[in-house]
């Protein structure tokens, strides 16, 4: 059951992933098309602006992911001293630690959402964007963050009190730089 979750989210966040790279890409060409329109006296305008939002939208959504396939970065020179139960005690705090932070972020985040739309708040900018717009969706992200970490935790614990120590480092382990590249 925990292999087939394991399974599930990352499938499901490589999904978001590609999704991400398309708005990413999307907004380079947006981007890029301005720097050449600029070249004949022309400009959307704005490109700075949305470049921004898309890049926040996109980091909050994109965490779920790194997390999933080991990217985010850890000090781990204890863990790397302790056997397999005590690396996976180490990753568990870490991961739980983790969770906790980005549920805290997650709830921080919704005031303000909420008091753009309760105010229809608009950037100060010419475009004037509804911040609600961009809000929602990088709150949205974080939420998704929040609820990967989570799941991977709870999936990682039951890894663990099965005895599957190799299967959890697997999961939500830490790996040297040698060890990533052979």
């Amino acid at each position: 059951m925990t292999d087939r979750l394991l399974t599930g989210l990352r499938a499901l966040n490589r999904g978001v992933a590609v999704l991400i790279g398309i708005m990413l890409l999307a907004c380079a060409g947006f981007v890029l098309l301005d720097i050449i329109l600029r070249q004949v006296g022309s400009s959307f305008g704005g490109t700075d602006e949305v470049s921004g939002y898309v890049m926040a939208i996109a980091t909050s959504w994109g965490m779920g992911y790194a997390m999933l396939e080991l990217g985010h970065v850890r000090i781990d020179i204890l863990r790397s001293r302790a056997g397999p139960k005590g690396r996976s005690l180490f990753d568990l705090a870490s991961l739980m630690i983790m969770a906790g932070t980005v549920s805290v972020i997650a709830l921080r985040c919704w005031p303000v959402v909420e008091r753009s739309i309760s105010n229809m708040s608009r950037a100060n900018t010419a475009l004037e964007t509804p911040l609600w717009l961009v809000q929602l969706p990088w709150f949205a992200g974080w939420v998704w963050f929040a609820l990967m970490a989570w799941l991977t935790f709870v999936t990682a614990l039951l890894m663990v009190l099965q005895g599957r120590f190799d299967a959890a480092e697997a999961a939500i382990g830490v790996f040297a730089e040698e060890e990533a590249f052979q």
